[in-house]
Formats: C-alpha cells, sequence, structure tokens
C-alpha cells in the first residue's frame, strides 16, 4: 500500500488557517485533519476533540515525557502539539493528512518529515493581518500585540516552505491549496 502525503498548513496568527481549514476539508473530504492538542482555553464554538484536545499544562508536560508528540512548541504563553501516533497511522493507512500548526511546529516537523509538503499561509499585508486580529475579538490588546510582533519573526521564515499562499479571498486561496495538493498527488 502507498503511503499517504503529509501536509503542513502554517502561519502567523490570525491569517485564517483555521477558515482555510475549514473550507479545505469541506471539498476535499479525502483530506484527514489532525487535531492537535493545547493547554489555551477554548475559544466560543471550540469543541473538545475536534478543534483542539484542551488538555492541562501537567497532562501535556505528561506527553512531552512520553514522547507522544511529533511536534510541540510553546506559543503565546500556551503549550501546542501534534498527536505522533495518529499521524503515523494515518499516513502507514495511505490517506492523506493536514496539519494547521504555527511555524515553530512546521521547522520541527521539517527536521523529522522532510518529505513534508509545507505550505505558508501569508496575510496580504500586515495591516489586513492586524484588522484580522481585531475582527477576531478573541484576544486582549496585549495579546494581538504579541502575535502581531511573533508574525513579523514567522513572516521571514516564509521561504523555507514548499509553497507560499497569501490569503486574500477565501475560495481562491482554497483553490490554490487544492491544486498544490492535487500536483502533489500526480508527484509534480
Amino acid at each position: 500500500m502507498k503511503e499517504g502525503k503529509l501536509f503542513i498548513l502554517s502561519g502567523p496568527s490570525g491569517v485564517g488557517k483555521g477558515t482555510v481549514l475549514r473550507e479545505l476539508l469541506r471539498q476535499r473530504k479525502d483530506l484527514v485533519y489532525s487535531v492537535s492538542a493545547t493547554t489555551r482555553p477554548p475559544r466560543p464554538g471550540e469543541v473538545n476533540g475536534k478543534d483542539y484536545f484542551f488538555l492541562t499544562p501537567e497532562d501535556f508536560q505528561k506527553g512531552i515525557e512520553e514522547n507522544l508528540w511529533l511536534e510541540w512548541a510553546r506559543v503565546h504563553n500556551h503549550l501546542y502539539g501534534t498527536p505522533r501516533d495518529f499521524v503515523e497511522k494515518t499516513l502507514q493507512a495511505g490517506k492523506h493528512i493536514i496539519l494547521e500548526i504555527d511555524v515553530q511546529g512546521a521547522r520541527q516537523i521539517k527536521k523529522k518529515c522532510p518529505e513534508g509538503v509545507f505550505i505558508f499561509l501569508a496575510p496580504p499585508s500586515l495591516e489586513e493581518l492586524a484588522q484580522r486580529l481585531e475582527k477576531r475579538g478573541t484576544d486582549s490588546s496585549q495579546e494581538k500585540e504579541i502575535r502581531l510582533q511573533n508574525a513579523l519573526q514567522e513572516m521571514e521564515e516564509q521561504d523555507d516552505y514548499n509553497y507560499i499562499v497569501i490569503n486574500d479571498e477565501l475560495q481562491e486561496t482554497v483553490n490554490r491549496i487544492k491544486r498544490i495538493i492535487c500536483d502533489e498527488e500526480r508527484g509534480n
């Protein structure tokens, strides 16, 4: 059986990774989404086990000690990680899997899985990114400022990715990522 492909969707906070991913998964039913774990509190409407596995810092730390994470990182004062076992079993079953992770996590995955397909989702501009964070309405002024400062650093790493997709219009962004997936399936 042919092993599945690992796709990594990454980019700065507020760029729209979650929105793009939801629409992509709606259109590509064959893609498997790897739910990440986090120690941050759920945002309104988020569901444990669907959006994230919401863990205590102690439980997350235990996972680090037991090597349960394919990657993990501290981002905006919270821990995030990708469950190793789920990703490995999905790929071995011949299914494509997509991760939505931050730049730190993508860096770790690239070291362990250089054959992965790394897609950097970029904002049309930093001003637009700031507006999106403001509209989201889930962060304090201080948290938004931290996220924007981190975004500047994360944008410097986009050349380390296989593809850079500017998230300007949702459907066009999703179409670009679908074309990338099709090209990668064909081995281009």
